[in-house]
């Protein structure tokens, strides 16, 4: 069984569904000790227990864990580091950085330590063990890469990919929740439109959209695919996807997708 000392610099949303994540979903059992901060800890103090730690003290944290995630909002994180590089040991720490459009470049610059490096980009399904995380590493050989691949598995499932990449996956994986999040609630809508009450809705939609999402995990078919199967001729799935598609309802979601990766570039 492997310990893992974990620091995790800043524990808002994102930050609080990876301790979470990280401590409910630990399928290997994986000794897990979590050091989380946050400027005011008043909304993440009961989460403290036996393996978590909850305190403000940013240099206690970097003192007494080795791989250190920092979830701050992109304009923190460089005063951040400026703040902490002095606690840093390039031999001893592994340093992860989820702050959107900050590149390593950006924190080398800071930093001037050749320290094993990582960019990931989770999602908040975290919090309940289904995200997907994105992954880039710098300065990092191959069982600092597998070790924080590993990590991110107990989340949910993680892929590597080059950095410049980064900006998109934070819009696809990410950004993505919400965006799935709003199709299942006009689903919904529609479906208490069409006789259904919103629970009843609800019910439905959810576990067809996880049953939908199966289908391609398990299946490893394209979308059109499984599309195919429900379509017949003149039938009214047909018909109700030709509407969607008449009002935009796929270009819509390509421009909303590409708006937001504008904004971050």
């Amino acid at each position: 069984m492997s310990t893992h000392r974990i620091a995790i610099i800043g524990c808002g949303n994102l930050g609080t569904a990876l301790l979470k994540g990280f401590t409910e979903n630990n399928n290997n059992k994986d000794s897990i000790h979590i050091i989380a901060t946050k400027r005011d800890i008043t909304d993440i103090k009961h989460l403290a227990q036996e393996n978590i730690e909850i305190t403000t003290d940013n240099a206690y944290a970097l003192k007494n864990a080795n791989i250190i995630i920092f979830t701050l909002k992109p304009f923190k994180i460089i005063k951040v580091l400026e703040e902490l590089k002095v606690h840093l040991n390039k031999d001893r720490h592994i340093l992860v950085s989820a702050a959107t459009a900050v590149s390593f470049k950006d924190i080398n610059e800071v930093l001037q330590l050749n320290i094993p490096l990582f960019r990931v980009m989770p999602n908040t399904a975290a919090d309940v063990g289904q995200s997907i995380t994105c992954i880039s590493a710098n300065a990092a050989n191959e069982s600092h890469t597998k070790l924080i691949k590993k990590l991110f598995n107990k989340i949910g499932s993680s892929i590597v990919i080059d950095e410049d990449l980064m900006q998109s996956a934070t819009i696809l994986g990410a950004c993505g929740i919400a965006y799935v999040l709003r199709f299942i609630r006009a689903m919904i809508q529609g479906g208490i439109q069409i006789g259904f009450d919103s629970k009843t809705a609800n019910d439905i939609v959810t576990q067809t959209v996880k049953g939908a999402a199966s289908l391609l995990i398990e299946n490893h078919e394209h979308p059109e695919f499984e599309i195919d199967k429900v379509t017949t001729p003149k039938g009214c799935t047909i018909v109700g996807l030709n509407e969607m598609e008449h009002n935009g309802f796929s270009s819509s979601l390509i421009k909303g997708i590409v708006k937001s990766y504008n904004e971050i570039s």
